[in-house]
């Protein structure tokens, strides 16, 4: 199983971002996520998404601002970033839970639920 993050970078408030996470390794499916971690915090879910149904799930920090989707043909999923602020600031890890979901799955934000992770890929926005 393996998940490789692209697209951070430094920008400055207001602009955006798009991240990506292609999967390999294993089947497609199931959740995938992305969470991020700033200095001295925990660990916190930004978006998820039911690779099977689709549906998707954010936190309330970023509604409205992030969209996170997916290109089942290449199993990369992405997390477009608008309206960045300096507090999105963190390293962005891309997850995957390792099981196998039905469609309308309510995929969770919580870090716990996904065992695959990805190195990260820092976004810093000033």
């Amino acid at each position: 199983v393996q998940l490789v993050e692209s697209g951070g970078g430094s920008v400055q408030a207001g602009r955006s971002l798009r991240l990506s996470c292609a999967a390999s390794g294993y089947a497609y499916n199931g959740c995938m996520g992305w969470f991020r971690q700033a200095p001295g915090k925990e660990r916190e879910g930004v978006a998820v998404i039911n690779t099977r149904g689709g549906g998707t799930y954010y936190a309330d920090s970023v509604k409205g601002r992030f969209t996170i989707s997916q290109d089942s043909a290449k199993s990369t999923v992405y997390l477009q970033m608008n309206s960045l602020k300096p507090e999105d600031t963190a390293m962005y890890y891309c997850a995957r839970d390792g099981q196998a979901r039905v469609s309308w799955f309510r995929c969770p934000l919580g870090k716990t639920d996904y065992n695959y992770w990805g190195q990260g890929t820092q976004v810093t926005v000033s």
